[in-house]
C-alpha cells in the first residue's frame, strides 16, 4: 500500500491531544476526515469548512462530528470552549492573524494544533521533491486498480508565508508556540493555552 500523506499527518496530530480533552473544533474540515477520527476519540467535534459542497459530502458520511458551512474568520466562536481545536492545510487559506481567534476560542490547557503549508523551498524541501512525486504517482496508480471514484476537490491556494515567515509570526501572536518544519512543504504549528 503506498505511503498516505493524510494518515501520517493525522496520526502526528492524534498523539498532540490533550489527554483530558472533551471539546474539539476542526477548521477547514474538508469531507471531514480527520473530524470523525476526533469523535472516534470521544470528543464533542465542531467542524467547518466554508464549501458548501464539502460540507454535503461530510454530512452524508456523517460519523459525529457537527458539520456546518462557514468562514472561520467571520464566524463568530465560543471563548475559552475548545480543548483542541485542529487547522489541517487550512491556515494559508486565511489570513495568519486568524490564530489569534483560535487562541481566545481555546479552554484552559487546550490545545491548538496546525499542520501548515509554506511557500519557498529550504534545503530539505529539494529532497521532497522526488519523493513527493513518487508519493503522487503512486496513489494514483493505487486509486486506478482499485477503480476509486476520483476525490472530490478543495479549493486550492498556494501558501504565500515561508516557514521564516510562520516562526515570526507564530512566535508574535502565539507566545510559546512551537513550529516544527516537516517534508512536503509542511509545517507542525502547536500552542498551548
Amino acid at each position: 500500500m503506498p505511503f498516505d500523506h493524510n494518515d501520517h499527518y493525522h496520526r502526528l496530530l492524534l498523539r498532540r491531544l490533550p489527554k483530558d480533552g472533551r471539546t474539539a473544533l476542526d477548521i477547514g474540515c474538508g469531507t471531514g476526515r480527520f473530524a470523525r477520527r476526533l469523535a472516534g476519540r470521544g470528543y464533542e467535534v465542531d467542524a467547518l469548512d466554508p464549501s458548501a459542497e464539502v460540507i454535503a459530502e461530510a454530512e452524508a458520511v456523517g460519523g459525529g462530528p457537527r458539520f456546518r458551512q462557514a468562514d472561520v474568520t467571520a464566524t463568530d466562536l465560543p471563548e475559552g470552549h475548545y480543548d483542541v481545536i485542529t487547522c489541517l492545510a487550512s491556515l494559508h487559506h486565511m489570513p495568519f492573524a486568524t490564530v489569534t481567534r483560535l487562541r481566545a476560542a481555546l479552554a484552559p490547557g487546550g490545545a491548538l494544533l496546525v499542520l501548515g503549508c509554506y511557500a519557498g523551498v529550504t534545503p530539505r524541501d529539494l529532497v521532497a521533491v522526488p519523493a513527493n512525486a513518487a508519493a503522487r504517482v503512486a496513489v494514483h496508480v493505487a486509486d486506478r486498480l482499485r477503480d476509486a471514484p476520483p476525490p472530490l476537490k478543495a479549493p486550492v491556494r498556494r501558501p504565500d508565508m515561508t516557514l521564516a515567515a510562520v516562526r515570526t509570526e507564530a512566535g508574535r501572536l502565539l507566545p510559546g508556540s512551537q513550529v516544527r518544519q516537516l517534508l512536503f512543504w509542511r509545517y507542525l504549528l502547536t500552542y498551548h493555552a
